[in-house]
Formats: structure tokens, C-alpha cells, sequence
């Protein structure tokens, strides 16, 4: 059944490729499918990420071992987003996208330039005034919190809680069987997301600025086959070859749906069942890079800022470039949980080093493209910190037949 679904997953990206260039404009009769898809992942994430995360922390009911995993997951996220724009800058130098690009920037365009709350402030929205409200808005940050505090609780007050805790893994256990049956759509979603963007922008209205697109994939080929590998192989303990082999439909669903948050339970679902990542890690990890986590963001920081430097013919120092370095992977900090966070970032970053914002206009035709591929380097980052902060748990036999039990259980 999980082979076939992979199969069919290939089958609807292909058909929808091939179709899109075909039939063009006229395929976008079935972005409706694509969005129905998209309404069934985000309706199943709140519920999935708050009763999996309760359980996952009054499972573990040990405050030390939850500061160690926070600590290594945080650290993970800010070290390979830091090697992230790096690497973009890197391939911004290598193809210079900007340079010969004979294009202009569309009248009447104005960009303003964004603003992101510091990082005061942003902790300080972390914390929910009202847990409801978080919920109900899908605030994830704060759902995390309210959810490794009510966790914590849930052990503080032991035998007293015990009905509260095996609502909340009742309800887990619930949300995993949805989320099985969500992903029997998955093929028919992707369909429905690929063909319209296909048809709509065509190959010849990518060509102009196709060398951005070159330079934004080759980059995060680099850093998911170098960086990525590196860590699992090393700190995770896990073949890369198993690591990308296995996580190649949820990379589908990320380049499809152009979201973190969309393929969250996907991530979930594939980490714990064929990665074997214990779900108390799971639980937290993924919700919170899908929220924080932002390497492809970051590397598409470093590919756009070069394009916009080249095409207006301002030359980078690297002072210039050591400075989006840094303000990029403080941003991705600040800009945790706020819509549209890839332009909020890149406006942070070329306000930084004094480009003008015009330039983000020229992107704006391709913006589609660009964000699939940032969201799958995203999606694989958060699987692989998952990985990293887990290997001593995925080695142990007990947990193996502990997770291989509770995957089946499950999932199916």
C-alpha cells in the first residue's frame, strides 16, 4: 500500500507536468482538487501537533532531557541556516543570475520595506495569552508551548491526570488515522497543485530569469547532498541514502504544496514509521522547524540578494555579504510564525546592505517556483534534525519494536 502510493505520487507529478505544458492555462479547471487537498492537511495540523506533542512530553516527563533536546534542536536550526546562506551567496557568485538579465522592473511597483518583531518581542509571543485563540488561529509557536506546558503538567500531577493523558493519546491516535487517510489523497492534491502552476507560467515566461532558478536549485542540491548527509550520517547514525530514499513523497508534497506547515503531518508520519524516529522526539521537533527552520528560505536570501546586487550593478563586498550572513540567520529568528516570512527576510536583508527593494518585484513572476524548492530544503531540514537529535533512541532494540508497534498501530 506505501509502495503504491509512492508510485501514484510519481504518476500525478508527471501527468501534471506533462499536461500543465500542454494544455497551459486552460488546466487551472483543477486547482480545486489542489486546494481541497491543502484544506484537508491544514485542518488535520492543530489537532495533530497538540495531542501528539502532550503525550510525547508527559510520556518523557523529564525536564532536563526536554531542555537537552530543545538546546540541540534550536542549535541545529541556527548552525545550518547560517551554512545555508552561505551556500546561496556562494551560487549567487557562481552563475551570477543578474547579470545580462534584460527585464525591467514593473511600473508602479512599490515595496515597501518589512519590519520583523525583535527578539524580545518574539519570545515574548511565544507565549499565549490565550491558548484558545492559538488554537483556533493555528499559531503554532504557541500551540507548541501550550502543548509541552500542558505536557508537563500532566506529569506534575501524576495519577490525578492520568484520564486527561489517555484523552489526549486517544485523541493521537485519532489524528494518526486521519492523517493515513488525508494521505491516500495525496496524489490527486498534488495533481490538482503542480498542473496550475505548470500551465500557468509555461517554459518561456520562466527564461528570462532562469539562471536564478539554476543557481537557487544547484545551491540547495549542495547544501541537502552535503550538509544534510554530513548530519545524518555522522551525528544521526543513518545512511543518507535510507534518510532521502525514504523521504522522497514527502519532498513531493513540500515541492507541491509550497508550505512547511502543509507537509507537516507527512513529515511526522514518515519520520516515526520508516526513519524511526521515536514520536516523543517527532512530535516536537518537526512543529517546530516547520515554524522556525528556515535553510532553503535562507539560501534563496542568498541567491536573491547577488541577482538584485548584479542587476543593478552594485558590486557586493565581503563585509556586504558577511552582513546578510548574519542578518538572515537572525531573521529567521524574528521572523518565526509571520506570514510571508522568505520577503519579510529578503526586505530585512537588502534594507541591511542598502539595495533597493524595487528588485524584489523582478522575482515576483517566479516567486512560485522559487518557494517549492526553499520549502523542500525546509521540509528535509526539519527530518533531519529529527534524525540528529535521535540516534541514540532509534539504535535501541527496545525502541525499535516499541516504535515499529506504535507505527503499525497507527497507521496501518
Amino acid at each position: 500500500m506505501k509502495n503504491n502510493l509512492v508510485f501514484q505520487i510519481f504518476i500525478a507529478f508527471f501527468l501534471a507536468i506533462v499536461l500543465g505544458i500542454f494544455v497551459g492555462p486552460d488546466i487551472q479547471v483543477v486547482q480545486p482538487l489542489g486546494d481541497l487537498f491543502l484544506r484537508l492537511i491544514k485542518f488535520i495540523i492543530v489537532p495533530l501537533v497538540l495531542s501528539s506533542l502532550v503525550v510525547g512530553v508527559a510520556s518523557t516527563g523529564d525536564l532536563k532531557e526536554l531542555g537537552n533536546l530543545s538546546f540541540k534542536t534550536v542549535s541545529y536550526y541556527m548552525v545550518t541556516t547560517a551554512v545555508a546562506i552561505s551556500i546561496g551567496l556562494l551560487s549567487g557568485n557562481l552563475f551570477s543570475p543578474g547579470t545580462g538579465v534584460d527585464i525591467e522592473v514593473p511600473e508602479g511597483e512599490q515595496v515597501a520595506a518589512q519590519e520583523t518583531p525583535g527578539i524580545k518581542e518574539t519570545l515574548l509571543n511565544i507565549v499565549p495569552t490565550n491558548p484558545i485563540a492559538a488554537l483556533t488561529e493555528g499559531n503554532m509557536l504557541q500551540v507548541i508551548f501550550f502543548a509541552i506546558f500542558l505536557g508537563i503538567g500532566i506529569t506534575m500531577a501524576g495519577e490525578k491526570a492520568r484520564t486527561l493523558y489517555q484523552i489526549f493519546d486517544q485523541l493521537a491516535e485519532v489524528m494518526y488515522k486521519i492523517t493515513g487517510v488525508v494521505m491516500r489523497f495525496a496524489p490527486i492534491g498534488i495533481f490538482g497543485l503542480i498542473a496550475p502552476t505548470v500551465g500557468e507560467y509555461g517554459v518561456s515566461v520562466l527564461w528570462p530569469l532562469f539562471k536564478v532558478i539554476l543557481a537557487l536549485l544547484v545551491g540547495s542540491l549542495v547544501h541537502v547532498l552535503l550538509v544534510y548527509s554530513f548530519s545524518v550520517k555522522v551525528f544521526g547514525k543513518m545512511s543518507p541514502v535510507t534518510f532521502f530514499k525514504e523521504l522522497i513523497p514527502v519532498i513531493m508534497v513540500a515541492f507541491s504544496t509550497s508550505s512547511s506547515s502543509g507537509t507537516l503531518p507527512m513529515t511526522i508520519k514518515y519520520s516515526e514509521e520508516k526513519l524511526k524516529v521515536p514520536q516523543k522526539i517527532s512530535s516536537f521537533v518537526l512543529p517546530l522547524g516547520a515554524t522556525i527552520n528556515m535553510n532553503g528560505t535562507a539560501l534563496y536570501q542568498g541567491v536573491c540578494v547577488l541577482f538584485v546586487a548584479q542587476y543593478f550593478g552594485m558590486e557586493l563586498t565581503f563585509i556586504d555579504q558577511l552582513t546578510v550572513v548574519l542578518t538572515a540567520t537572525l531573521a529567521s529568528i524574528g521572523t518565526a510564525g509571520v506570514p510571508s516570512a522568505g520577503l519579510i527576510m529578503l526586505s530585512m536583508v537588502m534594507t541591511s546592505i542598502g539595495l533597493p527593494l524595487e528588485g524584489i518585484a523582478l522575482l515576483a513572476g517566479i516567486d512560485r517556483i522559487l518557494d517549492m524548492i526553499r520549502t523542500s530544503v525546509n521540509v528535509l531540514g526539519d527530518a533531519s534534525a529529527a534524525v540528529v537529535v535521535s540516534p541514540s533512541d532509534r539504535n535501541r532494540p527496545d525502541v525499535l519494536e516499541d516504535e515499529e508497534n506504535y507505527t503499525t498501530a497507527h497507521y496501518g
